[in-house]
């Protein structure tokens, strides 16, 4: 089954964290620096608050797989529909995961991934990689090696 992922930056965490608390009536599911997210069945969203992503309010959004399966016929539809980009075993956002990053025609992000496990890390920013390969803006946003912020 798949599930909704909403990624909204944010400048303040201990507000971000208080108020999504108060509207999902829970704490979130992982905390780490800079960093909350609320795994929600009621909804049934991947819902993250990241003080390390660069714009603030809606960052991207996205569809979380159970498996390679549903990833992989979630991005055969994405390619038929707009350009892809696609990771293998990246950490991100302190996971690791399978990935296919792709724009909507207004230009808004989508990520659709398959997490495979927890990583004690949060990965290297997709402003971070284009810095250290010299890109900026757009090139780095579709860096294969980066992660969502």
């Amino acid at each position: 089954m798949k599930r909704l992922h909403v990624s909204v930056g944010t400048t303040d965490m201990d507000k971000s964290i208080a108020f999504y608390s108060t509207l999902f009536g829970t704490a979130p599911t992982m905390e780490r620096d800079g960093y909350a997210k609320w795994m929600l069945d009621d909804p049934r969203v991947n819902f993250v608050v990241d003080h390390k992503i660069t714009s603030q309010g809606v960052d991207h959004l996205g569809i979380q797989v159970e498996n390679e399966d549903e990833l992989a016929e979630v991005t055969e539809r994405l390619a038929a529909a707009t350009p892809i980009s696609q990771q293998e075993a990246t950490t991100c956002c302190y996971h690791v995961s399978d990935k296919t990053w792709s724009s909507d025609p207004q230009g808004v992000s989508w990520e659709t991934f398959h997490t495979k496990g927890e990583a004690t890390n949060y990965g290297v920013t997709r402003a971070e990689a284009g810095a250290e390969a010299g890109v900026v803006s757009e090139a780095a946003q579709t860096d294969g090696d980066a992660c969502c912020g």
